[in-house]
């Protein structure tokens, strides 16, 4: 690898998570911009649409929000739902037939991502999720961890999504150990089908940000929407882009949902062949015209590590990737060095791989 440094002007205007207010419209010479925020999935939803009218914006906002808010029930990896229903046939050895109607083709791109990143993004590993205490509404730093020997008796047992079987509606699984979750990739996928409702509905100009799962369609106005992409430290930006036309833009951090015990950090993000937190990478950052896709990526790279980012993004066919390690320093491929902005004053050590 290669290492250069970059130097960027400062920026503004930039588009942040947790920044935006319910219900905000302002319009400046005719140029409508209308945000929304609402909580769903665990986490804060924020909903931004440029130019139209703020009636028909916020019709558009709340049919989103309401879909979003189903979605929630029906994907739930431990609250009642479909997908319980379905983990509850598979321990038991069961076909189910799914009726959700939107469960059955997430499940299936779930099933092609994983295979393409070898496993590394694994929603079948619910079971070890579970076990480290992230299937809870509150987390409790007092919780003890869990015995190495129960790790390892879930880790031999090798669930994965090659173990779904799927004929028509029918579910089932050789494998009674598969307990999906789809936290690694549901804000992602949501946010493609969102994205698709918001064209539906006559918006050409939006963008949606769940928790930082963004994808933005056209622009705002006449630039480009700014994102800002959160410092894995949790002060302030690290960086920035700009995102145009269909992309989506999508960051997993070891800041997002974590536990601490005796003073250690333990990441949500469970790495599938140790059955252990992982370590090594702070955050991982994806670009994609596919939210799902970036989503899953974003996951299995921080999964893969420094080793084998590169070969699993080539192999998922993602173009556009920045990891941050524990140290600090930020690793791109060359596309995603030419796109990204670095604030000046906190410029990184960057390492630009070889071309994806």
């Amino acid at each position: 690898m290669q290492t250069r440094t970059y130097t960027w002007p400062l920026l503004a205007g930039l588009l942040l998570a947790g920044l935006l207010l319910a219900g905000l419209f302002r319009a400046n010479g005719g140029n409508q911009l209308y945000q929304q925020q609402f909580y769903v999935f665990g986490t804060l939803v924020d909903i931004s649409i440029w130019g139209l009218a703020e009636q028909q914006a916020s019709e558009a906002v709340n049919a989103i929000a309401n879909d979003f808010q189903t979605k929630h029930r029906n994907w739930h990896a431990w609250h009642s739902s479909p997908l319980t229903d379905l983990n509850q046939a598979i321990a038991t050895g069961q076909t189910r037939t799914v009726q959700e109607t939107s469960l059955l083709p997430m499940l299936k791109q779930a099933k092609q991502l994983s295979h393409q990143s070898d496993g590394f993004f694994n929603p079948a590993i619910g079971q070890l999720i579970g076990l480290w205490g992230f299937h809870t509404d509150d987390f409790s730093d007092n919780l003890p961890l869990p015995s190495p020997d129960k790790i390892a008796e879930l880790v031999a047992l090798a669930p994965s999504m090659d173990d779904i079987k799927i004929n028509g509606n029918r579910i089932s699984s050789r494998n009674r150990a598969v307990q999906l979750d789809f936290g690694a990739f549901a804000k992602g996928y949501a946010v493609d089908l969102a994205i698709e409702k918001l064209r539906q509905l006559g918006v050409q100009n939006a963008i949606i940000n769940a928790g930082g799962n963004l994808k933005a369609i056209g622009k705002k106005g006449e630039k480009p929407w700014l994102i800002g992409i959160r410092h894995p430290s949790g002060k302030g930006v690290l960086a920035a882009c700009s995102v145009s036309g269909e992309e989506s833009i999508i960051t997993s951090g070891n800041y997002e949902r974590f536990r601490e015990y005796q003073g250690v950090h333990y990441s949500h993000i469970i790495d599938p062949r140790n059955g252990m937190p992982t370590q090594g990478l702070t955050s991982v950052t994806v670009i994609d015209s596919s939210g799902a896709r970036a989503d899953a990526a974003s996951t299995a790279l921080t999964v893969a590590g420094l080793q084998d980012w590169h070969r699993i993004a080539q192999q998922m066919g993602v173009k556009y990737v920045m990891l941050v390690d524990e140290a600090g320093t930020v690793y791109m491929n060359p596309a995603m060095a030419a796109r990204v902005q670095f604030l000046p004053e906190k410029l990184p050590n960057i390492v630009v791989s070889e071309p994806l």
